[in-house]
C-alpha cells in the first residue's frame, strides 16, 4: 500500500474485559486488517498495555503498514474514561486499571503515532450511528448485551450524554429486590442478562442443586476460563436445557427493561449488539422484540428492533472514529 495513503489510515481498538480487538480502516471507514487478542488477566496495566500494542500492531501488518504510519488510533475502553487526561481507571474487569492509568501517553510512545479515548459503548454506539444499523433513525435505544450490558441512547442524530453517565440500561431495575447484580445492588437487567451474572448463575445451580448442563465442560474443551459467547451459542445448539433456561430467562428481562426505556423515550428503534447479541443473532434478537411487546406502552407502534450492523466490529471500528480530525468526525 503507498504510504501516501497512510495520512488517512486510521486504528481503533476494542478493549474488554476477555478480549482486544485491533482494525485499521482508511478514510471511507473500510476494514484493511484486523486482530483479536485475548486480554491479559494477570500482570497489571503494562501486561494490558503491550498486549494493545501487540494486537494494533498485528491488524496494521495485515494492511501493509507499519503503526507509527497511521494517522491517529481510538482506544475504547470500559471503566472512567477522560478522554482529556488521557487516562482510564475504575474498570473492574482489568488488571490494575482500578486506579488511573495513562492509557494514551503509554500506548502513543508504544505505537508512535496520536492515541485518542473514548467510553467502549458509547464509540460502538456511534459506529451504529454513523455507519451501521442506526444511520436511518433519528433516535433509538443501543443495548449491548455481553459480559455486561451497556447502552446509550441517540436522540435527534446525538449521543445523549446526561451528566456523564446515561445510557446504563444495564442498571435499570427489572425486579425490585431481585437477583443480586455484579454493581452490588439488587434487581438490575445486568443481574438477569449480563454474561457475567449468568455464568455465576449456572455455577450456583451446578454446584448447589446438581443440575446438568454442557456449558462447563464445552468451557474446558475450548481451554476457556470464561463462559464466551461461543460457548453459551453452541450449549444452546446443542440444545442444553440449563443454557436454553438461562438465555430465556435474560431475554424475558431483556424485554421488560427495553420496553421501560421506549415507553419512557418514545424512540423509533432499538439495536441490539455485542458479544451475544452478535453471536446469537437475528433469532434471538427476535425474541427479544416479542418479549418487549407486552410491556410496550403503545404496542400498536413498537420500535424497529434490529441487529447491530457492525457486529462484534462495532467497537473497534467505534473507536476509530475517535482518531478523526474533529471536523471530519462531525460529517462521517
Amino acid at each position: 500500500m503507498p504510504m501516501s495513503h497512510s495520512s488517512q489510515i486510521r486504528g481503533g481498538i476494542d478493549l474488554g474485559g476477555t478480549k482486544i480487538q485491533a482494525v485499521v480502516v482508511d478514510a471511507e471507514h473500510k476494514l484493511l486488517g484486523q486482530a483479536r487478542h485475548a486480554t491479559p488477566t494477570i500482570g497489571g496495566p503494562r501486561s494490558i498495555l503491550d498486549e494493545i500494542a501487540a494486537t494494533l500492531s498485528e491488524a496494521a501488518g495485515a494492511a501493509g503498514i507499519e503503526t507509527r504510519a497511521l494517522a491517529g488510533v481510538g482506544l475504547g475502553s470500559p471503566g472512567a474514561v477522560d478522554s482529556a487526561r488521557g487516562t482510564i481507571e475504575g474498570a473492574g474487569n482489568l488488571s490494575g486499571f482500578d486506579v488511573a492509568v495513562p492509557a494514551a501517553s503509554e500506548l502513543a510512545e508504544r505505537l508512535g503515532t496520536r492515541v485518542a479515548l473514548g467510553n467502549d459503548v458509547g464509540v460502538a454506539l456511534d459506529a451504529e450511528a454513523q455507519l451501521g444499523a442506526g444511520k436511518d433513525l433519528a433516535s433509538f435505544v443501543g443495548l449491548f448485551w455481553g459480559t455486561g450490558i451497556g447502552g446509550g441512547v441517540i436522540l435527534n442524530g446525538r449521543r445523549w450524554l446526561g451528566r456523564g453517565a446515561s445510557g446504563e440500561i444495564g442498571h435499570m431495575v427489572v425486579k425490585r429486590n431481585g437477583a443480586r447484580c455484579p454493581c452490588g445492588r439488587r434487581g438490575c437487567l445486568e443481574a438477569y442478562a449480563g454474561r457475567r451474572a449468568m455464568e455465576l448463575r449456572a455455577r450456583k445451580l451446578v454446584e448447589n442443586r446438581g443440575r446438568e448442563t454442557k456449558l462447563f465442560r464445552l468451557m474446558e474443551k475450548k481451554g476457556a476460563t470464561r463462559l464466551t459467547s461461543g460457548i453459551w451459542a453452541k450449549a444452546l445448539e446443542k440444545d442444553d436445557e440449563l443454557a436454553h433456561e438461562l438465555i430465556e430467562r435474560a431475554v424475558a428481562a431483556l424485554g421488560a427493561g427495553l420496553a421501560s426505556a421506549v415507553n419512557l423515550l418514545d424512540v423509533e428503534g432499538v439495536v441490539i449488539g455485542g458479544g451475544l447479541g452478535s453471536r446469537l443473532g437475528e433469532p434471538w434478537v427476535a425474541r427479544i422484540a416479542a418479549a418487549m411487546q407486552p410491556h410496550l406502552f403503545v404496542p400498536a407502534r413498537p420500535p424497529l428492533v434490529r441487529v447491530a450492523a457492525l457486529g462484534d466490529l462495532a467497537g473497534a471500528i467505534g473507536a476509530s472514529l475517535l482518531a478523526l480530525p474533529k471536523a471530519a468526525a462531525r460529517t462521517a
